[in-house]
């Protein structure tokens, strides 16, 4: 090897006897080096010299004295760290500040755990249990019940109530009649069979009919405008004999005043006030 070949790059002062840095298969003297190559430290903003370590983190260096936490100021040296919001923070730090804390231990979900989501809330994989059997619900499927998550099987067996007509399980939508509960889907007309969980209905020995099948089957006509009678909505009827009406239909047959809360008289099929009924020949 000849003299020349430990000439510095930049400057060619003899490097014989003297400290150097290869750079590409050049040799540089540290002071040039450090002139020419040298980055600039994100935390102090000085050189990070030859003779220094130059920590590197996505384009970005530092002393290694000056890698450390942005909040606790510990060092990170040959530690797990995470950034945010370009801040480097040592995990501690970053899982107080960023990380979520599991609903049920109220601990932190440290980065890179298993974590499991629902209804917002967060669990560690191991907290997240039936309440019942204590086992892990995983991604299985599981009900609700006042804050507390069951899988099915345990669901089923605390609380599930069983449909009076399919005889399965009612998980939601229930609807009681005569104290037992229904499918939305299940309680159907006991007649033309739609659906009456968002219809007015009727019930005739404990059997629920729309009102349009218990009007044809069951009801009463009244006497005057031959319309069913189904005391829906609170409505009043009057009984009388073998007879019925709408209260808004009992009127004097002659007149037509209302002859509800009046007294009345009748011949043969129809009614009159006392007024009109005046010199007929009245039943009563």
């Amino acid at each position: 090897m000849t003299t020349t070949q430990f000439d510095c790059q930049y400057c060619t002062a003899s490097l014989l006897g003297k400290k150097y840095v290869l750079k590409n298969d050049n040799p540089y003297c540290v002071s040039c080096y450090d002139r020419i190559f040298c980055n600039y430290c994100e935390e102090c903003k000085e050189p990070i010299e030859s003779d220094s370590k130059d920590l590197c983190y996505k384009g970005r260096h530092w002393h290694e004295r000056c890698f450390r936490c942005a909040k606790c100021n510990h060092s990170l040296v040959e530690k797990p760290f995470a950034a945010k919001d370009e801040r480097l923070l040592c995990s501690e730090c970053y899982s107080n500040e960023c990380s979520s804390r599991c609903f049920h231990c109220k601990k932190t979900i440290m980065p890179g755990s298993r974590k499991m989501e629902f209804k917002g809330n967060y669990w560690h994989e191991t907290c997240f249990v039936c309440e019942h059997c204590r086992q892990p619900i995983g991604t299985k499927p599981l009900i609700s019940k006042e804050s507390a998550n069951y899988c099915v099987p345990c669901f089923e067996k605390e609380f599930a109530h069983y449909c009076s007509f399919c005889k399965k399980v009612i998980t939601s939508g229930a609807i009681t009649f005569r104290d037992q509960p229904w499918h939305k889907e299940c309680f159907l007309c006991s007649g033309c069979r739609k659906e009456l969980c968002e219809e007015e209905f009727m019930s005739k020995d404990d059997y629920p009919f729309c009102v349009d099948c218990y009007n044809h089957l069951y009801a009463k006509k009244c006497a005057a405008c031959t319309k069913p009678i189904t005391g829906l909505k609170g409505a009043k009827f009057i009984c009388f004999q073998d007879r019925q009406w709408h209260s808004e239909c009992f009127n004097c047959g002659k007149c037509s005043v209302s002859l509800v809360g009046e007294g009345f008289l009748t011949q043969n099929k129809e009614i009159f006030c006392r007024k009109c009924s005046s010199g007929m020949n009245t039943d009563i």
